[in-house]
């Protein structure tokens, strides 16, 4: 799918619908998107390689768009294998070929290809290094941790144009037009692969303040081209770890219904006394990313769970795990517990949670004794006030 996306700068890359797991872990119901460009000039620097799984398409698209003219750099900005597997290849189908990367990304070649490249076919780049091309000129930004150390992004000064690595990249083929659009799987696929390192997309940003940016290029999704203040302020609402919506959201697990029942109770109180967003979601069955996605979205949380050996259901552990590897902070925290002889959940959940930074618990912990019943239900009438309270 070879196209311009801007004078002298063309996309090569190819949709993968397919895949039904991202980084063996992430759901894809609708794919994704493996993006490469080329940048056309006196000297010709190929933007990234893709995914093996698309190496034939992609080699159709460059070749393509090369229409016999050899290139002379390949740019490497991320060196993850959905980005690089092809580098290799690259390598030995243009023998005069110099590979640009960050000194990181030369031992990540090694690793992964068994390749160690004489001094004279690497280009190094650094903070603030320029590549001139001819009529293009590449400025690089050192990104580690976004969400790799090696990583690099880069801006071509004379369209201006933010070649930005993995950042503002998103779940689902560039043929799916998503209903809810760009938003929803970015912000998924933001909190789940990037969410962790907040911080160091926050010193990127600040770098790239200064940038008159008409457009941006990321390694998967659609290129953006409108409106980029919105792209870009939502990610620093996401980098900061604040709220993006006003809302609650209700996560839970249950071993009979009884959980459950109290959980969906509580939204339906909450619903009824306030036009404020509830979700809800059953982490037994739900997408676990798309649970992570929404606990950073809204204001304030709520966990319900069953004692279960002592402790807490295991799926419940394993989501605030996951909360706890991304970094979750900055949020109102409440519970739901059940149990019939020795009800423990509560004070596990509230002791693991009150351990993150910036956590704020709201009582009080409601406490369902086996089943629902007229007690649980006052109790969530309070807990809803509670939630609602400013």
């Amino acid at each position: 799918m070879e196209k311009r996306v801007a004078p002298g700068i063309y996309y090569i890359g190819a949709d993968d619908k397919e895949l039904d797991l991202f980084e063996g872990q992430y759901i894809l119901p609708e794919g994704i998107s493996y993006n490469s460009y080329v940048i056309m000039d006196e000297k010709i620097a190929i933007m990234d390689t893709i995914d093996a799984r698309k190496t034939n398409e992609w080699l159709e698209n460059l070749e393509s768009t090369l229409g016999g003219k050899t290139p002379t750099y390949l740019v490497v900005h991320h060196m993850e294998p959905d980005h690089s597997s092809n580098v290799k290849l690259i390598l030995e189908k243009y023998p005069d070929i110099k590979l640009v990367c960050s000194q990181k990304a030369v031992a990540m070649v090694k690793r992964f290809f068994g390749v160690e490249l004489a001094a004279e076919r690497l280009v190094i780049m650094g903070e603030g290094s320029k590549l001139e091309l001819g009529e293009h000129t590449l400025q690089f930004f050192t990104a580690p941790m976004v969400h790799w150390p090696e990583v690099l992004m880069s801006y071509d000064l004379t369209e201006q144009v933010l070649f930005s690595a993995d950042a503002f990249g998103k779940f689902g083929a560039l043929s799916y037009d998503d209903p809810e659009g760009w938003a929803c799987e970015a912000r998924r696929y933001y909190f789940n692969i990037v969410g962790k390192y907040g911080n160091m997309v926050q010193t990127v940003l600040k770098k790239l303040g200064g940038l008159s940016i008409k457009m941006i290029c990321p390694l998967h999704g659609p290129v953006l081209d409108t409106d980029l203040s919105y792209y870009i302020d939502l990610y620093n609402t996401w980098s900061s770890y604040e709220p993006e919506d006003k809302g609650i959201f209700i996560a839970y697990c249950s071993l009979h219904g009884n959980t459950e029942e109290a959980a969906l109770k509580l939204a339906s109180i909450l619903k009824s006394d306030s036009s404020e967003k509830v979700s809800v979601s059953d982490l037994r069955r739900d997408d676990m990313a798309e649970a992570i996605e929404d606990a950073f979205r809204y204001d304030r949380l709520v966990l319900a769970a069953p004692t279960y050996d002592g402790g807490v259901m295991p799926i419940m552990e394993d989501f605030m795990n996951h909360l706890k590897i991304k970094n979750f902070q900055n949020r109102k925290v409440a519970f739901i517990e059940n149990g019939t002889w020795a009800p423990a959940a509560g004070k596990k959940m509230r002791e693991f949670m009150s351990a993150l930074k910036g956590i704020e618990i709201v009582d009080p912990l409601v406490t369902v004794e086996s089943t629902v019943k007229p007690k649980t239900v006052e109790d969530l009438k309070t807990l809803a006030e509670a939630l609602l309270a400013e």
